[in-house]
């Protein structure tokens, strides 16, 4: 047995392994923090693109859509626009992940004496704070237009934990995509997926004035569950035609997260160990 692994047993030993998960995990955490400070670029593309994204929709088009119950669009809007960011950042991790592959940090992360799972943890950790200031932005944003919630604090939180968890299960779906695709180019030819998972959705307009079929598509989508949840605990307008999975918006919101996470976080993990093989 080396020197090195003499040492890497004695530290394993004085704080657990545990302890060196969390410490390499939170490692990774700054590194990618540090990087966005170093790519003020990255900062205006995550950032600014939901503003861009509030501002095109609520103004530009806001005037061609109509509320359910015939009020603001705005408030009809806002809470799917949310979702939509949410879903969205699947491809930032994607991007992330196959730049890291290309470039060789991975292969240097797993060269060294840390925890394995790191990466990935340390890669969900970081998107997740990415997703909390982008929420942020657009709450403040989508308040400068107009746009209010009638629920109390609670519910509204409850909203916004909906909408990170959502994020949170996609961050999975990234980091396979990323750990599959062999290029940043490649990787960006994913928003033709990105787009119409969005679009064929409730985020801005109700499933029930699509066709039937597409509708159902619309209504069954993981994340028109999230945008009609968030629209009612906000208190905003929600748009039902009575089928059961809008009926059960709040209670698809957690599962359809749960089920995702349970499908495409053991491929991330399976495919990140066979990295070296």
């Amino acid at each position: 047995m080396s020197t090195t692994d003499l040492v890497d047993l004695s530290l394993d030993d004085r704080h657990g392994r545990a302890y060196w998960a969390v410490a390499d995990c939170w490692n990774v955490v700054r590194r990618g923090l540090t990087y966005y400070r170093r790519q003020p670029v990255l900062i205006a593309w995550q950032l600014g693109f939901p503003i861009i994204s509030v501002l095109l929709y609520g103004y530009v088009f806001g005037g061609a859509m109509k509320s359910p119950d015939g009020g603001s669009v705005r408030d009809f809007l806002m809470p799917g626009m949310f979702a939509m960011t949410m879903a969205f950042g699947f491809m930032n991790t994607a991007m992330a992940v196959v730049t890291d592959a290309t470039k060789g940090v991975i292969d240097r992360f797993r060269s060294m004496p840390m925890a394995p799972s790191a990466v990935v943890t340390g890669r969900g950790v970081n998107d997740l704070i990415v997703a909390c200031a982008e929420l942020t932005i657009l709450a403040a944003t989508a308040f400068a237009m107009g746009w209010r919630t009638d629920a109390g604090p609670v519910k509204a939180l409850a909203a916004f934990g909906l909408l990170l968890l959502l994020r949170f299960c996609l961050i999975w779906v990234g980091i396979l995509l990323g750990l599959l695709v062999p290029t940043p180019e490649a990787a960006g030819g994913l928003y033709a997926v990105a787009f119409p998972l969005t679009m064929i959705s409730s985020v801005f307009v109700p499933p029930s004035t699509m066709p039937d079929w597409l509708g159902t598509i619309a209504a069954w989508n993981p994340i028109s569950s999230t945008a009609a949840a968030a629209r009612e605990l906000f208190g905003n307008p929600v748009a039902s035609d009575g089928s059961w999975i809008q009926e059960h918006s709040l209670l698809m919101a957690v599962v359809w997260p749960i089920i995702v996470t349970a499908v495409f976080a053991p491929l991330a993990v399976r495919r990140f160990q066979r990295l070296s093989r």
